[in-house]
């Protein structure tokens, strides 16, 4: 029990960030078999804007925030930091001015499994925030927590040093070891994707593909 911290572990190599950054979370996820991501209850917080960085783990009491000071400290430019907070709503995390010197600090984002304040103030700039909910009673600072140990947040297990990515439709977390080949599947997806949205467009997309799947589902056509 009480406090500890854990060396950084890894760091995601720039190229990485950059190619997840052009890919949005639905599409890499559909190329996880969309078992590695979380979106319900944890939502996007801030004006908009993906997140894309290495994840900075912390886990904490729920309604205490004294070990995600020092994650903010700790954490290196391009870290998110990722904060087990149980999930409870009773008291935020963080607020404004946390955000603000995360922000300041060069991080990608903070992602709280928990609650935030000042939420207009969050919603009007682009810092990413992550949280399950709203509230304006603040935290207590008594611990105990610990730094870069691996949590879930929402049933999305996250281990430092996971290539983190976020949207508004939500979040999900990538080993280093599968980074790779995740990319270039999802990469794949999303050209296909391009070539299907430009079909629509122009009115030439081929439906003919519903009908098979019903036909192939015993699908009862009758006259009412």
């Amino acid at each position: 029990m009480g406090f500890t911290i854990h060396p950084r572990r890894g760091g995601i190599e720039a190229v990485w960030i950059e190619r997840f950054k052009a890919l949005p979370v639905s599409t890499i996820s559909d190329s996880m078999e969309r078992l590695h991501g979380v979106g319900m209850p944890l939502r996007a917080m801030h004006g908009g804007g993906r997140m894309v960085g290495t994840a900075f783990t912390v886990k904490t009491r729920p309604g205490d925030n004294l070990i995600v000071h020092k994650a903010l400290d700790l954490a290196a430019p391009g870290d998110v930091v990722v904060v087990d907070a149980g999930g409870a709503l009773e008291n935020a995390i963080i607020g404004e001015l946390m955000a603000a010197h995360a922000e300041q600090r060069g991080l990608a984002g903070i992602v709280i499994f928990g609650a935030i304040r000042d939420g207009a103030e969050l919603r009007r700039g682009v810092f990413p925030v992550f949280a399950a909910g709203v509230t304006h009673r603040g935290p207590y600072k008594d611990g105990p927590g610990a730094i870069n140990v691996p949590i879930a947040v929402a049933d999305l297990p996250v281990a430092p040093g996971d290539l983190v990515c976020g949207d508004t439709d939500g979040l999900l977390a990538v080993s280093p070891a599968e980074i790779e080949m995740v990319h270039d599947r999802a990469a794949q997806k999303f050209a296909a994707e391009q070539l299907m949205m430009a079909a629509i467009r122009t009115g030439t997309d081929d439906r003919s593909w519903i009908d098979r799947a019903l036909d192939a589902a015993g699908c009862d056509y009758r006259d009412f």
